[in-house]
């Protein structure tokens, strides 16, 4: 699989770049549109009408194998794969990981953000915290010559130092053309081990923690993947570019600002 790791040019990294760029601007509308009482199925019918209409894209999730939907909608117990519903009303409390993908010319961005709705609880919060600040722990390994044992590893220490555990059959995967391309990242692994990183590479990191047992079931939908204890799970995910001294976020948002250690 890693034989089939596309390098992108420089012409190709620019239009991931746009791809990125517009991916960032339907979270922004998305951070005053989620609230209280809205339906998943309402999240993904907006957001749908704004990269087709505002944004002049493709949502690149709609019709992936065989997928009706322009995005996840994964609340509470939901691991990832949570398909919107006009029956899924957010209530307060809920936490809601929203994943989508744009394709601009050819090319293909993918980020997730989680919401949280209302007055959550204290460990709730936490949970998204840790799964944020573990996102960028993998992705301050991110730079020429790494492994991606090395970005694993990062993610795993942290998210276990903290009392939580990290999802295992679901991982980061190249992108550009395609949605999925090689290589596969996990986010648990030994440092020293894996695919070494090249300047030109693109992929995703998108840990999912759980806030009990690492396990996971999928629902009878084909789609919904659960925790297998019932307990809540967070999940976050920026498209990354191996650039010559370290790492570019393809996604990154204005609500964010980068870690002071990253190598750009």
């Amino acid at each position: 699989m890693n034989s089939n790791i596309v390098i992108k040019s420089t012409a190709e990294i620019g239009l991931m770049r746009e791809s990125g760029r517009l991916l960032a601007k339907v979270f922004k509308q998305l951070d005053s549109f989620i609230d209280v009482g809205v339906t998943t199925m309402a999240i993904n019918d907006f957001v749908e009408d704004y990269i087709i209409n505002t944004l002049n894209a493709r949502p690149a999730s709609k019709g992936q194998y065989g997928y009706q939907y322009v995005l996840n909608s994964s609340v509470n117990e939901v691991v990832c794969h949570g398909v919107p519903s006009d029956g899924k009303r957010l209530k307060t409390g809920d936490i809601v990981n929203i994943d989508i993908t744009l394709e601009k010319n050819g090319f293909v961005a993918d980020s997730s953000k989680m919401y949280l709705i209302g007055e959550v609880q204290a460990r709730a919060k936490y949970l998204s915290e840790v799964t944020y600040q573990a996102m960028w722990q993998g992705i301050q390994m991110v730079k020429p010559g790494a492994r991606l044992g090395d970005v694993g590893h990062a993610i795993q220490s942290y998210v276990e130092a903290n009392g939580f555990s990290v999802v295992r059959e679901y991982c980061g995967h190249g992108i550009g053309r395609e949605m999925h391309e090689a290589p596969q990242v996990l986010h648990v692994g030994k440092p020293g081990t894996g695919l070494k990183l090249k300047e030109g590479m693109t992929f995703t990191i998108e840990p999912m923690v759980n806030q009990g047992t690492h396990k996971t079931k999928e629902k009878k939908d084909g789609w919904t993947v659960v925790t297998r204890d019932k307990k809540l799970s967070a999940q976050w995910e920026h498209t990354l570019l191996v650039t010559a001294n370290g790492v570019e976020i393809l996604t990154l948002r204005d609500d964010e600002s980068l870690p002071a250690s990253l190598n750009v």
